[in-house]
């Protein structure tokens, strides 16, 4: 747990930025008020936190996931905010999914480009000593028409 309460406050910079995203241009809010919000979030947080971990306890689970926090936010009676949960949810996990698709795609290309660079460095290699061996051949035949 926290050592003060006021560590358990979110990222001033964070509510900042969340709430000038949600009033419109112009638009000021004091120092207090911005305050006020930010230990409000707080607060909502931790409860949402404190009821969704009831939901894994009752699961016997000391893992909290997406399900447990759902739960909670109809226990607490914020059935409105479920569905807008449920959809950035679904969003964050196709993101997700795209980005380890990617990742892997990523991989199995430079995996690709790892193999053709060996193969062509194996190549060059073969054509090295091709070449090596032309060159004694060359000097063998030199030798044996001066002898």
């Amino acid at each position: 747990m926290a050592e003060r309460p006021e560590d358990l406050n979110l990222p001033n910079a964070v509510i900042t930025r969340i709430i000038k995203e949600a009033l419109p241009d112009g638009v000021n809010i004091s120092k207090e008020a911005r305050s006020a919000i930010s230990r409000a979030a707080s607060v909502f947080v931790l409860y949402a936190t404190s009821c969704a971990n009831n939901f894994a306890m009752k699961g016997k689970r000391k893992t909290l996931n997406a399900s447990d926090v759902l739960s909670a936010m109809e226990e607490m009676e914020f059935q409105r905010f479920v569905t807008p949960l449920k959809e950035a949810l679904e969003a964050y996990r196709r993101e997700q999914k795209g980005k380890k698709e990617a990742s892997e795609q990523k991989k199995k290309d430079k995996d690709k480009k790892t193999d053709s660079e060996e193969q062509d460095k194996s190549r060059e290699e073969d054509n090295d000593e091709d070449e090596e061996r032309l060159e004694e051949d060359e000097q063998n035949e030199e030798e044996d028409v001066d002898n």
